[in-house]
């Protein structure tokens, strides 16, 4: 006997709302959905900001602009939002779980903002509220982290969890191209939005940090907490040097513990060792390294940007809370009541390259060099690299803290030597590295 249809509402038809809606509109496609979630996938309605918009392969009388008589009144076991807003999605969701529906999303903006909010709202509630496309598109770190290694200690997680910065970092390396052209190349491509700040500021990627940050730790931590640095200051000349000392630069968001026990979560653009595998990790592609104890270094890579891979990951968590449904069951809510202190970021520690565009004249190195010891930032390499008014400065330091190294920058951007202070590039190492 076959299960009764499991009805479905879908919050948004952008990019990756069409691509569900098609999914679930399409018999062929439709055959096997049923078949992985133990029955029929009922699209019940999907809410839209635009009437009148042709959406090839959805059915337009399940079509409306009224999303919350769609939440309120069609029905649905699970609404799936993906409207990438915030205040409005927020209000909705809490709509969807209040009346019984589960809910699955990809909006890390909100998530990262108020994922402990809904997640004790949903536990409430027995319903499931499932995110894998959130941080990640189609690598399953999420269903990773909260239910393959549930109860296991985590001291690190880090990757690329950004395509578009990957794409742009990877392309400015291979062939030498400055930033604004590969940036104008990825808007081109649909890998970047004529406003790109979301992804090359690192809000984006500083939205994944916390998500990834909570679910390994269990203490909320919000993208608020997430200490960020975009790309838009490496240059082609910067990549050139670090591939000279032997690293790949790529923008990491990193959680990981302290040896004194706190918290410390962060994205910046980073120096990884040209051997590990992150620094082969090319074009619009994700991947995520998860490292504890019980568990070594674990690598998950794929896809992670574009409709269809998240539409994938989204179809996925579709079907686990289908056959939840069916079963009477949910998936426990994230842990988010862990009480760990954040570590303040100015006490974060790591090696640091730095390039100093200065003047070519007698005692310039020797000055740098003063202020770099002034504030106990040792020198551990320094290259000159042109003369006369192309001349740079190229350094690597030692380990110091990010409060030493800022107040070295910023001495230095106050001396007569110095022309420009270019970007602060961090260097991960440990563990997996």
């Amino acid at each position: 006997m076959t299960a009764e249809p499991v009805r479905v509402a879908i919050l948004g038809c952008g990019t990756v709302g069409s691509e569900v809606a098609r999914a679930l509109c399409d018999p062929a496609r439709a055959v096997g959905l049923e078949a992985a979630a133990g029955a029929p996938l009922q699209l019940v309605g999907v809410a839209v900001a635009r009437a009148g918009v042709p959406r090839e392969g959805v059915d337009p009388s399940l079509v409306t602009t009224d999303a919350t008589a769609l939440v309120d009144g069609a029905g649905a076991d699970v609404v799936v939002e993906l409207t990438g807003d915030v205040d409005a999605a927020l209000g909705l969701i809490a709509r969807a779980i209040d009346g019984g529906a589960s809910v699955v999303t990809a909006n890390k903006a909100l998530l990262a903002t108020h994922l402990g909010e809904l997640s004790a709202r949903a536990s409430a509630r027995g319903v499931d509220l499932f995110f894998e496309a959130a941080v990640a598109g189609a690598v399953p770190v999420v269903r990773v982290l909260r239910t393959s290694l549930a109860g296991q200690r985590l001291d690190r997680v880090l990757g690329i969890v950004n395509g578009t910065t990957n794409f742009i970092l990877t392309t400015m390396t291979k062939e030498g191209r400055d930033y604004e052209d590969v940036l104008a190349d990825a808007q081109a491509r649909g890998y970047a939005e004529s406003d790109p700040s979301a992804d090359v500021d690192g809000h984006d990627a500083a939205q994944k940090a916390a998500l990834l940050a909570t679910l390994a730790f269990g203490c909320e931590v919000t993208d608020a907490d997430v200490p960020r640095e975009g790309i838009a200051r490496v240059t082609v000349a910067d990549l050139d040097a670090a591939g000279r000392l032997g690293y790949a630069v790529r923008l990491l968001a990193i959680a990981e513990r302290t040896a004194a026990g706190a918290i410390s979560v962060r994205v910046h653009p980073s120096m990884v060792p040209i051997d590990h595998p992150l620094a082969s990790v090319d074009g619009a592609s994700n991947a995520v390294f998860v490292e504890g104890p019980g568990v070594g270094p674990l690598m998950f890579l794929g896809a992670g940007a574009g409709g269809p891979p998240t539409a994938s990951a989204v179809l996925g968590d579709l079907v686990a809370s289908a056959r939840n449904r069916i079963a009477g069951t949910v998936d426990p809510a994230p842990e988010v009541g862990v009480a760990l202190e954040l570590q303040d970021p100015g006490d974060a520690v790591c090696e640091f390259y730095l390039s100093l565009a200065v003047a070519d004249r007698p005692g310039v190195l020797a000055s740098v060099a003063t202020v770099f010891g002034r504030h106990s930032v040792s020198i551990r390499s320094m290259e000159q690299i042109g003369m006369l008014d192309d001349a740079r400065l190229v350094f690597l330091t030692h380990d110091a803290s990010e409060a030493d190294m800022a107040a070295t920058v910023d001495e230095l951007e106050r001396l007569d030597a110095v022309k420009a202070v270019g970007v602060l590039l961090r260097v991960v190492a440990g563990g997996a590295m």
